[in-house]
């Protein structure tokens, strides 16, 4: 998969937080990983989330790879890549029980 680097730990919660950011698409309120010391992202999912329940209810480990489509051609791919953001293009697989963000950083316009 080549070189990944650690980008945050994400932790489905019901609780509101501070300085929620709402992603329509996925119908969920994240928080932003740069905020928090540990680099925890904390994910707050509407009950008509299409995301995938697996998604939704267990944590995640988020990675930055240099190029998206190479680094999940062989793997369990959950959600195929999305834009996350502006900048961020990202795709969920699957590793045995882990489940894990891959995310590609444009460049800013």
């Amino acid at each position: 998969m080549g070189l990944n680097q650690f980008h945050h730990f994400g932790v489905p919660t019901s609780v509101v937080q501070d300085n929620e950011t709402y992603v329509e698409g996925a119908k969920v309120y994240v928080t932003d990983p740069d905020s928090h010391p540990y680099r925890v992202e904390f994910l707050r999912f509407e009950a008509d989330s299409p995301l995938p329940e697996v998604v939704r209810t267990r944590p995640h480990a988020a990675y930055v790879v240099e190029n998206l489509d190479d680094a999940i051609s062989d793997e369990n791919v959950l959600i195929e890549p999305f834009d996350a953001t502006e900048r961020i293009r990202a795709a969920f697989i699957v590793d045995g029980e882990a489940i894990i963000e891959l995310m590609e950083m444009r460049q800013p316009v």
